[in-house]
């Protein structure tokens, strides 16, 4: 029976200590080839935490996938910031623009709860909103307010 690993990992400098080691090191595997293969794929992915599934069948074959990173790592990376703000609604930290929000909500519909782009995107501009990010300028409740309005009907239909 394959055995299965998730893990988060930094991308592109996932190390044979914890949290891989110890999850892969029992399967009689060779951890270092494991860990080369995650940051060869997730190389794109540097400075992030990246969802990685390691699958190690009964010939002890493995394969490695590569998941999207968290909306807000996506965020805080098109942002160009470390991390959210402290108090989210009294100090804002970045400013993220229309078109961004609609490329991560392209990158991440297949995990959203959305059916179409247009959700997917509020889903995305909720994410500021805890964040502490605003949207296009605008606060996030009001770009939301935006989106229903149709406002960026144009840049959602690219």
């Amino acid at each position: 029976m394959a055995e299965v690993v998730e893990v988060l990992v930094p991308g592109g400098k996932a190390t044979a200590g914890p949290p891989l080691g110890p999850a892969l090191g029992p399967l009689g595997i060779n951890v270092k080839a494991v860990v080369d293969e995650i940051n060869k794929q997730t190389a794109t992915f540097n400075g992030m935490q990246v969802p990685v599934k390691v699958v190690v069948d009964e010939k002890k074959a493995f394969t490695v996938t590569v998941g999207i990173p968290p909306t807000t790592a996506l965020i805080k990376k098109e942002v160009k910031i470390e991390k959210g703000s402290p108090e989210p609604n009294m100090q804002i930290v970045g400013d993220l623009p229309i078109e961004a929000a609609v490329r991560i909500a392209r990158m991440k519909q297949n995990d959203m709860l959305s059916y179409d782009l247009r959700n997917a995107v509020k889903e995305v501009v909720g994410t500021c909103v805890s964040m502490g990010v605003n949207v296009d300028g605008k606060r996030p409740k009001e770009a939301l307010a935006a989106i229903d309005a149709g406002e960026y009907d144009k840049v959602l239909a690219e």
